[in-house]
């Protein structure tokens, strides 16, 4: 490889993949094109422990400090891509410098999608994905004792949800549908939403703003306007409503696409030497036959790895189900499993969740097709992973008595030591 290593991308995904192919071996030049003005940071902590305080910028990081300058891998940070011609093995940047290359990474990630209603750009409404996004609300959260609507009950609204109902605010929660967490059955979003309200964080569901409104200087956010006709005070609004894989380059080159850039299950784009990793990627799963893309930690981080190995050569390929977490209102949970799979599967549980007190005590979810599990998720009971992913790899057939019967330790079912 006589012309460097590109990586698009400066986060998890690309971070990983320069790590990964130090490691790997790989001595030749890496450089990697950031559009913001940072080193590559992990974005979970901005909805979780970054944004209640608990964690600083410095555990944000990929890798330590230096680790670029000390493995050689040259940052170009506050530069976008443009132009991928990739018959010619060159990217164009936006400053007109010509970057030639022997393989490329993608990962360029994703932005938040904003609301498309009168009011949507006044002061004091919030997205978040970037360290500024979730510096500035938690400068807003931090002050307490402000009226604060989430727009969106999934997975990153509930934690802002969480909080900012922690640092003292009044929380009001808006979902398109009846149930939160449309990725679980109602039954496993209840017990989510019932641990929420526990802590005092209101809902409306369903329920959608229409418009906001601003108040007496006009250019502050007061108020929304909901499709119910309900008027609700907001000092705050964050717009939590998904985001789009930012996938013009991979377009504009001519890759093929689907729901992200489309890759084979070592992140091979359909243009030669041209990889995909991360949110934006739309990658094959051996295990299902299907393209999936993933906005979550671990798809970024596995996939930024299975990319560097394949750039080198080797056989890399994703052998691991999908994996998340969140920690809010008390519950500490972990998913593996595909979702894909689980939709329409059988739901067996492992204790309670009759109430909020049965929910932080500690259960497991497990997702059956065809007897064997395909998901899986544990609540407050840690060390359980280990024995779930071993389940799903296994797709042996288990009887959904003893997957029920909690005196039988999961470990055991899943023949692992027990950590």
């Amino acid at each position: 490889m006589q012309h460097p290593i590109l990586i698009v991308g400066g986060g998890l995904a690309g971070g990983n993949a320069a790590k990964t192919l130090r490691q790997e071996g790989f001595s030749g030049p890496i450089q990697i094109i950031a559009a913001e003005r940072r080193e590559p940071y992990i974005r979970p902590p901005l909805s979780k422990e970054f944004l209640r305080g608990k964690e600083d910028e410095s555990a944000l990081a990929v890798n330590p400090p230096r680790w670029y300058e000390e493995n050689d891998v040259e940052l170009l940070t506050g530069r976008h891509a443009v132009q991928l011609v990739h018959d010619a093995h060159i990217l164009r940047l936006d400053t007109d410098a010509l970057l030639p290359y022997s393989r490329l990474l993608i990962a360029t990630g994703a932005s938040p999608r904003g609301l498309a209603i009168p009011g949507a750009q006044l002061e004091g409404v919030h997205t978040l994905r970037r360290v500024e996004d979730s510096i500035a609300l938690k400068d807003e959260l931090s002050r307490g004792g402000r009226r604060v609507l989430l727009v969106g009950s999934g997975w990153i609204g509930l934690e802002v949800a969480f909080a900012a109902r922690e640092y003292g605010n009044e929380v009001t929660v808006l979902g398109r549908h009846s149930s939160v967490l449309r990725q679980l059955e109602p039954p496993l979003g209840d017990v989510f939403q019932r641990a929420q309200e526990d802590l005092g964080v209101g809902f409306r569901l369903p329920a959608h703003p229409v418009e906001l409104l601003p108040g007496a200087d006009g250019e502050c956010v007061a108020a929304a306007v909901l499709d119910t006709g309900e008027r609700l005070g907001a000092d705050l609004v964050v717009v939590a409503v998904g985001v789009e894989p930012e996938t013009a380059l991979a377009e504009e080159a001519g890759l093929r696409m689907g729901d992200g850039i489309q890759t084979d299950a070592s992140m091979r784009t359909s243009a030669p030497d041209v990889f995909a990793a991360g949110d934006v990627a739309s990658s094959l799963q051996p295990a299902t036959g299907d393209h999936v893309r993933s906005e979550h930690w671990h798809n970024a981080l596995t996939g930024g790895k299975i990319a560097a190995r394949a750039m080198l050569g080797q056989d890399a390929r994703l052998d691991n189900p999908p994996y998340f977490y969140t920690d809010q209102a008390g519950l500490s949970m972990e998913y593996s499993g595909y979702t894909q799979l689980a939709r329409g599967a059988k739901l067996v549980l492992r204790g309670r969740i009759d109430s909020v007190e049965d929910a932080r005590a500690g259960f497991v979810a497990l997702w059956l097709r065809d007897g064997a599990v395909v998901a899986g998720m544990n609540v407050n009971t840690p060390k359980q992973q280990k024995a779930i992913k071993a389940l799903i790899a296994s797709k042996a057939p288990v009887g959904e008595a003893r997957l029920a019967d909690t005196s039988v330790p999961l470990p055991e079912l899943a023949g692992v030591q027990q950590a």
